[in-house]
């Protein structure tokens, strides 16, 4: 059965979504949606990149695209500051029939004890209106951080702490003010950055500790626990995005923290440094200077890195590229499974059938 596929969106992650898209043989590219004007009436093919024509024309026209009655939308465009108009757009397409598979909002990548349940539930009941699924995913939170914990927690026979992370170098991260306005890398060390307020870490990730709790089976005390520590540049850093001065924040290390009767059992971890030289005493990849990870403490003790770069080496762009092809690659298993909302750890294993040699 071929499956007709509308992507939503033409950014840096949407253009990967087009060519993966056209990749599959058991997809099929039908429609693509712009919002800006000067990119309506191209062809899909040369937005992404591909250098040669799709046959499919670039629109803003949102009815039209519904009304091509697509089994599926891929979409991928900004989400985390339009939250309310990604979940309207989610809840028209799932009552017209068209399942969803999405980069965004990350805290629906599993929003239980985060969002509202009756807010859930509306886009669960939108979904079984129209006989449509939604799921969201990514790489982190995605991937990194739900399959693949889960795939190596089938290994155990007990598990005492199971502890899943990224490793980052953001001296090479293209994007400027998520950095600065975020993060808090090259502001003041007297001021709180947005991020490590009370409840936004929490927000942010306590979906993936939520969700691992689900899948083995644990309930979690409440509220999950914050932690942070953040470190000073020891001297003015020059990176690829911003400036650093010397005495501004430079990195930062956070955990997300589900425990049980007061102890540490399910550890989302976060470590970020904008220079190789930092923080010598955080944890660090094996290979290279960033990684997702999985370390579980138990019977048997186990530990997994993740690494990734692109032909050029960018592991950013890497990173953007398996976001892409998590989405795309899941689309078949999304559109037959049962109409609402699913998510990763209800999923059948996913593989790269049908690439290899391609």
């Amino acid at each position: 059965m071929t499956i007709r596929v509308v992507g939503w969106s033409t950014g840096f992650l949407g253009r990967m979504a087009v060519d993966g898209i056209d990749a599959r043989p058991e997809l099929e590219l039908v429609g693509v949606f712009v919002s800006d004007s000067a990119k309506v009436g191209e062809d899909a093919g040369r937005l992404a990149g591909m250098d040669r024509d799709l046959g499919v024309t670039a629109t803003d026209d949102r009815a039209a695209l519904i009304a091509l009655a697509p089994d599926v939308v891929v979409y991928t465009a900004e989400t985390e500051t339009r939250f309310t108009d990604a979940i309207a757009d989610f809840t028209e397409f799932l009552r017209a029939g068209i399942n969803v598979v999405a980069s965004g909002p990350v805290l629906l990548q599993f929003p239980h004890g985060i969002l509202p349940e009756e807010m859930i539930t509306a886009l669960a009941d939108a979904g079984r209106e129209g006989g449509a699924t939604l799921h969201v995913n990514g790489i982190d939170p995605g991937f990194a951080n739900d399959v693949l914990p889960l795939a190596v927690t089938s290994l155990s026979r007990r598990i005492d702490v199971l502890r899943v992370g990224e490793i980052a170098d953001y001296s090479v991260y293209h994007q400027a003010e998520t950095m600065r306005r975020l993060f808090g890398f090259g502001q003041s060390m007297d001021s709180l950055p947005p991020l490590l307020r009370p409840g936004m870490l929490a927000a942010g990730w306590g979906s993936v500790v939520r969700q691992l709790a689900s899948a083995l089976e644990v309930t979690l005390d409440e509220p999950l626990v914050e932690r942070h520590e953040r470190l000073a540049a020891d001297r003015d850093l020059s990176l690829l995005a911003m400036e650093i001065p010397a005495g501004t924040q430079a990195a930062i290390r956070f955990e997300v923290v589900g425990q049980v009767d007061g102890e540490d059992r399910i550890i989302l971890e976060h470590v970020t440094r904008t220079a190789e030289d930092q923080a010598p005493d955080w944890p660090r990849s094996d290979r290279g200077s960033g990684c997702y990870m999985v370390d579980i403490q138990g019977s048997p003790n186990l530990h997994v890195e993740m690494s990734y770069d692109d032909d050029s080496g960018d592991h950013n762009v890497a990173g953007m590229l398996v976001t892409a092809m998590r989405l795309v690659n899941v689309i078949e298993e999304v559109v037959a499974a049962e109409p609402g909302i699913v998510y990763a750890k209800d999923l059948p294993m996913i593989t790269g059938r049908g690439l290899l040699g391609r």
